[in-house]
């Protein structure tokens, strides 16, 4: 299937630091998985392009954010258990919930509606070639955007992903989960963040191999039915884009 997503796509331009922006809205995970690959593989090769070319020849990779929606779905990434997965493929099918192994870091999480997904897929040798740094300023993101509703969020020594209450053992709780690729600089995958999410999904796995901490979202932490998705993916867009010092051009 062709996807165009040309009337959702804006421009963030920069010398070296231009980002395309693009809503993917409701997409199935296989599907946004190929998009992010296909990405990805044209940006490697035009570094490899490149480096048979004098320097005035060679071409400015491209950078990409991505925003979407899942349907439910369960990913296990390189580093997880299946064990994890505390459901059968039957139970999956009856369920009508899809689950992938892939080739990000981390162990195994839900996706699925009311979920914001962000997907960078940038060359950081635009930006800088440290991975810890990388991961650190996607965190960042989130913690900001979360001070936009009075939420104090922070990390967690040794358990990835950003958390509420995180000095307290018994109550930590996560409500954004992170999980990267990276091939010669180039990234892809990234993070899933809970604004109007069923928690219930999450009863059926063991979240990212942790057992002993809870899963929440912003609608609950907030005493709300429902949170404006909207409202959010603007305030993470802002936020990311200082971050990275990226700027903002309307197109």
């Amino acid at each position: 299937m062709r996807l165009d997503f040309s009337k959702k796509t804006l421009m963030y331009q920069k010398p070296n630091k231009q980002i395309i922006f693009q809503d993917l809205g409701q997409l199935p995970f296989k599907e946004a998985w190929d998009y992010q690959t296909n990405l990805c593989q044209e940006i490697i090769a035009t570094k490899r392009s490149n480096r048979k070319l004098p320097e005035k020849a060679q071409q400015i990779t491209k950078n990409y954010l991505l925003f979407c929606e899942h349907p439910p779905v369960y990913t296990l990434g390189k580093s997880g258990l299946m064990e994890h997965l505390l459901l059968q493929n039957k139970e999956l099918q009856q369920k009508n919930i899809e689950f992938f192994k892939i080739n990000r870091g981390g162990d195994i999480t839900f996706h699925g509606p009311g979920q914001i997904m962000g997907y960078p897929i940038l060359d950081l040798d635009n930006f800088f070639t440290d991975l810890h740094r990388y991961l650190r300023l996607l965190e960042e993101t989130m913690i900001r955007t979360l001070a936009e509703y009075d939420l104090t969020a922070g990390r967690i020594k040794g358990a990835t992903g950003v958390w509420l209450d995180v000095d307290d053992a018994v109550r930590a709780r996560k409500i954004c989960a992170f999980g990267v690729h990276c091939s010669r600089w180039v990234t892809m995958h990234g993070w899933s963040l809970n604004v109007n999410t069923d928690l219930s999904y999450f009863g059926h796995i063991i979240p990212c191999g942790i057992s002993d901490k809870g899963v929440t979202s912003l609608n609950k932490e907030l005493g709300v039915a429902k949170v404006p998705i909207e409202e959010v993916k603007a305030k993470i867009q802002r936020h990311f884009f200082e971050l990275f010092e990226g700027e903002f051009v309307d197109s």
